[in-house]
């Protein structure tokens, strides 16, 4: 028997990364899962093979999550596919990084429509089943960057400043009818975007990490299940940080 077993989860811009570990976590542990992405459907439909094979089901379902038309028919798919929604995971998120006055104002809104809009979108739709079945769980990613700020990522920072903010306030919200909210704030993690990094740039970030290494994706995923089991039936409004100590 898996902790998940008889759930359904959907994870936004789950086909890569942070989202495709906690897309294979959560399947391994029996949920049905499904995979959300905007353009990456080779890499979603591998997601949703892997989960197969490990003896769970999923659907890879293409949605812009920051448009509210796609966002309703995206938990239609997931609803007339699996019947429920009892896990949410708003991991869809894009970076525009410039200095302030180098920042265009198109890249401000992207970013708070991709990181920020979008959690808000899909929240407000799984709100609705999971407080009709009085349970369920949202699980916004976040990012450390949210909480100590970072030069060059005034959009960025902002939009995971704004998914704290809206985890907290939904969490009192929804409490009473047995949804729990809560956030996972990521720091340096191992993804296409670091291996690109230099190795003088990756090995300064590194010597800033208190058990220094780079997180791997699966530790994030590993927190998220976490907050999406009973085990965590008791916490709600909490942001729990997977740095490795760096903003302690």
């Amino acid at each position: 028997m898996g902790k998940f077993d008889g759930k359904v989860a959907i994870v936004t811009g789950g086909s890569r990364g942070i989202g495709r570990a906690i897309a294979l976590e959560l399947g391994s542990h029996g949920a049905k899962v499904a995979v959300n992405y905007h353009a990456s459907a080779a890499a979603a439909e591998e997601v949703v093979a892997a989960i197969r094979a490990a003896g769970s089901d999923a659907l890879a379902v293409q949605a812009d999550v920051s448009d509210p038309e796609q966002v309703n028919a995206l938990f239609k798919a997931v609803t007339d596919a699996f019947g429920k929604v009892d896990i949410l995971v708003n991991n869809a998120g894009i970076t525009r990084d410039n200095v302030i006055m180098m920042l265009k104002p198109d890249d401000f809104d992207v970013v708070i429509d991709t990181n920020l809009r979008s959690a808000w979108l899909c929240s407000k739709a799984a709100s609705r089943g999971m407080m009709k079945q009085r349970s369920g769980r949202i699980i916004n990613i976040t990012s450390v960057v949210g909480i100590a700020g970072n030069g060059g990522q005034t959009n960025y920072a902002a939009s995971k400043a704004g998914m704290i903010g809206l985890t907290k306030a939904l969490a009192k919200e929804i409490a009473s009818r047995g949804v729990t909210v809560n956030a996972v704030a990521p720091g340096f993690i191992a993804s296409d975007m670091t291996a690109a990094l230099s190795e003088d740039i990756l090995k300064k970030a590194i010597e800033a990490i208190p058990l220094g290494r780079q997180g791997a994706p699966e530790d994030v995923a590993k927190a998220v299940a976490f907050l999406a089991s009973d085990d965590a039936a008791y916490i709600t409004g909490q942001v729990l940080v997977v740095d490795g100590g760096m903003v302690m």
